[in-house]
């Protein structure tokens, strides 16, 4: 090629050997979660009463509820945390498989898949820990599809003192 500066192989193969590191490292290898993508996918473990991981997706956050905590670093395990655990490890668990659908804005900080998630039989889970008092609403804009419901749910759960609306 005339005109071009000569470069030797060696310096050519280092080249194209850190423009595909580079796009591996940049987010533009693999593709992530699509948002508002669905399926279905197997619950591999309950972490909390907010978190699961799913086969196909991996570590999933459920969008728009938000459990006391029980297993986050430097922070004491909260007033209903355990109950809202329990009640996602045996609803989930025993489900085996879910329909989801990935958030408008599909991950979050800590690289977590954002979805909501049903059941087999049709009910939808973010629902049900909120009507629940399991959960508090957590409207975190774009993800905002279900916040009117998951609001009225809470008022409904405060208004009959339902979990974190009763006593601890």
């Amino acid at each position: 090629m005339r005109g071009l500066p000569s470069i030797g192989s060696a310096a050519l193969i280092v080249l194209v050997l850190g423009a595909v590191a580079y796009s591996s490292f940049s987010g533009s290898g693999a593709p992530g979660p699509r948002s508002e993508a669905s399926g279905t996918a197997r619950v591999v473990r309950v972490v909390d009463g907010d978190t699961v991981i799913l086969s196909g997706l991996g570590s999933s956050r459920i969008v728009g509820v938000d459990t006391p905590e029980t297993v986050k670093p430097d922070t004491p395990v909260q007033c209903f945390g355990p109950r809202a655990s329990a009640f996602s490890k045996h609803v989930l668990g025993a489900a085996g498989h879910i329909r989801y659908r990935v958030a408008l804005e599909p991950v979050d900080a800590y690289g977590r898949t954002l979805v909501y998630l049903w059941l087999p039989d049709g009910r939808f889970f973010n629902a049900m820990l909120v009507g629940r008092g399991l959960a508090r609403p957590l409207p975190f804009p774009p993800n905002t599809r279900y916040a009117p419901l998951l609001a009225r749910l809470a008022e409904r759960a405060a208004r009959r003192g339902r979990g974190l609306w009763g006593r601890c």
